[in-house]
């Protein structure tokens, strides 16, 4: 604070001769335009107006001097200054100006969206007013290109051009310059550490590849939130919002959600801002009941393995299992034969019973920006970020991210033509925890696996005996199994749930333990100024991480993993034909730890047609690339029923467990009653899990025709992803018809993603093993062990050869219809190529529909200080692959609707909205919960 004190009193007692002017802007129905900008050309001095339209600009400009005064949706307009305290009144004729609206995300360098050498999408100030959305982030489903992924009230992700989960590795998003991903997931959890509404300045994106200037993870798009500047923005901004959710599963429960910032510039030379932001709701309850092993719901299956039941993972061989009681002497030899072959589950817990279903969110930030110049020249900027919350992330498995904690600390040195920045991402687990582990674990404190199965066998050999029919018999065997079993709600499952969501170890327990941390830096510099032939600009980044589970999630039991990755890229812009023909040319390499470097080079012609260069043409190449993710390399992490494996060279010893092996002759073969099991095993000794179960469902009746349905995995270890992205596009002003048309053609090899595998005990996994060799064959041992119930499944992560291809197209156009009222369409159709038989076990997660359809219609003047929007989109049916479960998500009609009010005197806004004003309740992730109906009314404060 001292410190603090002693910036502000310094900059404070340097002053300079200044003159103020002011004034306001209106339209041409004299309605105030707030957020326009006024800037003093060839000066760095600029304001905005509040929200009643009026402005205060502060200059050491000599007089007579001319100001500029631009707004999004009018023409600009420049004002002569000829006497100090001057006061200036304008009105802006309204003009259809989106794609002249200045981006820099798409060349790193300020342009026109009309010149973007690829598709891009932005929202600004004005847009977020408009939005129907409970908020601005929930509001970017809106444009084209995107489609949500919502995991939680509290957590959604972001896709564009396919290919993601709730977990989309493959899409980056930055706030003000930082990547705000997790370091212990390496995928962005929304908008749980990013920006508060009122703080927004502009967001773009980038729904394609950007490898050649953002790196290796900006491999399927990148999304930029950038805040406002306390120079620009200042005073005490505030919002409130109260809500209700609707989902028949939850019910009716209130939605809160307010902000409020301060900012305040003491001078030319410094300025501070901070924000706090707090949200709290009830989540949608996810109660999806379908059995994962078999299509629909059927809880008579006696290994039901339901989609939000959790502790039904755990299953064995009931056969087996009689076979260890003939053993140990419990049972006579003869009974095993009465026990059917197959599977049995215990029974789980439901996800509603297993949390709070609380969604959450508060953020915090500050920070201090410093001039030394009094201008533009160099800023420097001290950021730090907090951000806390409630939500369930949807993976491998569900968790319960309870008090989740995450911050960001950034040191910047910023001018017109370069950057330096560094900053470090920490997060800490809090009191988070692995749904699916609850239930297991809950379920191990009333009775162990050994008795519960012990008993089930029992009870069905009893049950037999007697009689009964072997449905019946399933039942009695279950009945009797779950003898004492903690009912939800008593004080004994109360108390077993707080004992297993407190203990870090799976065998135990559910709680997730993280640490982890990310060290990055990167700059930049454009030697626009220096160099007159072409526009050349240089940058380059570096970054450390840190995993720390301690031994939970990463095999990082012994101590953290340490690994960086670096890169370094220039861009070269040049200009022919009179300004009409802009050429781009991009080169970027990186280096990671374990991997060798990759170049991803990107072309791009834009060429502007027309009398007004109104008709512009793109076309581009670029290739890119994605490194394996933390995950990909280093996670141990076992899940119930499988383990999740990454294949870096020494993480597959760093993970071993020691399992029991079940039946005398299992043991015999294994060479003990025990055996240890490691990640050499998983990736070398395995047999693909597709194979597998084509060989259970026939081994009962034809051993030998199975057996031949087997293969071994012959998995590599995972490398870097590729791609080749090839885009058209066409972007025009017709008229006052706004027209945006973009078509991409991308070739992926070595595509991640996951491989499930089944490891034998003991034995080799080979192709077609003989199941008439005699017992010393190692092949005719593995079929043993899959037939015993011997053996340990996993996720494994690798690449797949099979080239993966996808394309699309999209359509843009708005237009200002009947006075005010403005029409927005867009339409994108997304398809892929994957010949699955080539590769039967893996799944491309596409995740994408066809066909997505978006309309928005609004007027923000439709009378005095009134105005509304009513957006609806519409997507087809489309398959859903994940770790977690696969399924169909339906075809979905969503309509979002909201109208505001204007009190200029209380510089504030009143908006009354619903999202999904149907109601008719809907999926985007299978697993997640049905998506209800929203409704909120809001106050905003905009000095």
């Amino acid at each position: 604070m001292r410190v603090y004190l002693l910036i502000m009193l310094f900059f404070s007692g340097l002053s300079f001769a200044q003159n103020t002017i002011s004034g306001s802007i209106t339209d041409s129905n004299k309605q105030s335009i707030p957020g326009a900008n006024i800037t003093v050309i060839g000066s760095p001095s600029s304001t905005s107006t509040d929200f009643d339209g009026t402005f205060k600009l502060n200059t050491n400009a000599a007089l007579p001097y001319t100001i500029k005064i631009s707004a999004v949706g009018f023409e600009t307009k420049t004002i002569s200054i000829t006497s100090a305290n001057q006061n200036v009144s304008v009105v802006l004729k309204e003009e259809e100006t989106k794609l002249n609206e200045i981006v820099v995300s798409a060349s790193r360098t300020p342009e026109r969206i009309l010149e973007s050498p690829v598709t891009i999408e932005r929202m600004g100030i004005q847009d977020i007013k408009k939005t129907a959305s409970p908020s601005f982030y929930d509001g970017l489903e809106n444009l084209k290109e995107v489609q949500m992924n919502t995991s939680s009230m509290s957590f959604k992700s972001i896709n564009t051009r396919g290919f993601a989960t709730v977990a989309n590795t493959r899409f980056m998003q930055l706030v003000d310059g930082m990547d705000n991903s997790s370091p212990l997931l390496n995928f962005v959890l929304g908008n749980m550490i990013g920006v508060s509404e009122i703080d927004v300045q502009s967001v773009e994106l980038l729904p394609g590849a950007s490898s050649a200037l953002y790196g290796a993870n900006a491999f399927n798009g990148i999304l930029f939130m950038n805040s406002k500047s306390p120079f620009t923005y200042q005073g005490v901004s505030a919002y409130f919002k109260y809500g209700q959710t609707s989902q028949e599963a939850a019910g009716t429960n209130n939605y809160y959600d307010f902000g409020v910032r301060f900012s305040h510039a003491f001078n030319k030379y410094f300025a501070a801002k901070a924000n706090f932001t707090y949200m709290q709701a009830t989540d949608w309850y996810a109660t999806n009941y379908n059995d994962k092993t078999i299509k629909g719901i059927d809880r008579s299956n006696i290994n039901y393995d339901g989609i939000n039941v959790y502790g039904d993972e755990v299953s064995t061989n009931i056969k087996g299992v009689g076979q260890s009681l003939a053993n140990l002497g419990l049972i006579p030899a003869g009974a095993v034969n009465l026990l059917p072959n197959t599977n049995v589950s215990r029974t789980g817990y439901n996800e509603t019973n297993l949390t709070d279903n609380k969604a959450g969110n508060t953020k915090i930030d500050f920070s201090f920006h410093g001039r030394p110049f009094g201008d533009e020249r160099l800023e420097i900027i001290w950021q730090s970020k907090f951000g806390f919350g409630n939500a369930v992330y949807q993976g491998a498995n569900r968790y319960y991210l309870n008090n989740f904690f995450m911050q960001q600390h950034k040191l910047e040195f910023k001018g017109k033509n370069f950057f330096l920045r560094g900053y470090t991402t920490t997060e800490d687990g809090g009191n988070s925890y692995d749904m699916v582990f609850t239930g297991i674990n809950v379920n191990r404190k009333w009775k162990d696996d050994k008795t519960w199965f012990g008993q089930y066998a029992g009870a069905y050999i009893q049950s037999t005996l007697a009689g009964m029919t072997p449905e019946n018999a399933h039942i009695a065997a279950r009945n009797t199994a779950d003898t004492g079993r903690f009912l939800p709600g008593t004080q004994q499952f109360n108390n077993a749930f707080k004992q297993v969501i407190n203990d870090e170890s799976v065998l135990s327990g559910s709680k997730l333990v993280d640490n982890s941390k990310i060290y990055h830096s990167d700059a930049n510099y454009n030697f626009k100024d220096l160099i007159k032939i072409a526009e050349i600009q240089v940058g380059g980044s570096f970054r450390l991480y840190e995993l720390n589970s301690h031994g939970r999630i990463y095999t990082d039991a012994n101590g953290a993993i340490n690994y960086n990755e670096y890169g370094a890229y220039t861009q070269l812009t040049k200009r022919f034909i009179d300004d009409r023909l802009k050429f781009t040319g991009s080169i970027r390499y990186d280096k990671s730890k374990n991997f060798d470097g990759s170049y991803s080079p990107r072309l791009s012609l834009v060429y502007s047609g027309g009398e007004r260069k109104n008709h512009n043409f793109r076309t581009s190449f670029q290739t890119g690339f994605r490194n394996p993710t933390t995950q990909d390399q280093y996670i141990g992490f076992n899940i119930g029923n499988a383990v999740l494996l990454g294949s870096a060279p020494d993480n597959l010893m760093r993970y071993s467990e020691t399992l029991d092996v079940a039946t005398t002759a299992g043991q015999a073969f294994a060479g003990g009653s025990t055996v240890v099991m490691t990640g050499l095993n998983a990736y070398n000794n395995s047999y693909t899990a597709s194979s597998v179960g084509a060989f259970s469902a026939l081994a009962g009746s034809n051993p030998v025709a199975a057996s031949a349905l087997l293969r071994k995995t012959n998995v590599n270890y995972v490398k870097p992803e590729e791609v080749k992205a090839f885009e058209i596009g066409y972007r025009s002003l017709i008229k006052d018809v706004s027209i945006d048309l973009n078509a991409y053609y991308n070739i992926y090899n070595n595509f991640i993603g996951n491989l499930n595998a089944v490891a034998p005990y003991y034995g080799t996994a080979q192709d077609s093993p003989n199941p008439l060799a005699g017992p010393t064959d190692p092949g005719a041992q593995s079929l043993h062990a899959l037939q015993n119930g011997n053996y340990r499944a996993y996720q494994l992560y690798t690449n797949t050869d099979v080239e993966i291809k996808s394309f699309g197209f999209g359509v843009g156009l708005s237009k200002k219809i009947i006075a005010d009222f403005e029409l927005g369409v867009n339409y994108n159709y997304a398809q892929f190529d994957f010949d699955q038989a080539k590769d039967p076990s893996f799944e491309a997660g596409f995740n994408t529909p066809k066909h997505r359809v978006k309309v928005s219609l609004g007027n923000e003047r439709l009378f005095k200080n009134f105005g509304f929007n009513v957006s609806g989109r519409w997507n087809s049916e489309y398959m859903w692959q994940s770790s977690f479960a696969d399924g169909v998500i339906e075809s979905a009609t969503v309509i979002d609707a909201q109208i505001n009010y204007g009190i200029p005197k209380l510089k504030s806004v009143l908006k009354l909205g619903a999202a999904n004003i149907g109601g008719k309740e809907y999926y985007q992730v299978i697993g997640s919960g049905l998506i209800g109906r929203q409704v909120f009314a809001s106050w905003t404060i905009n000095p």
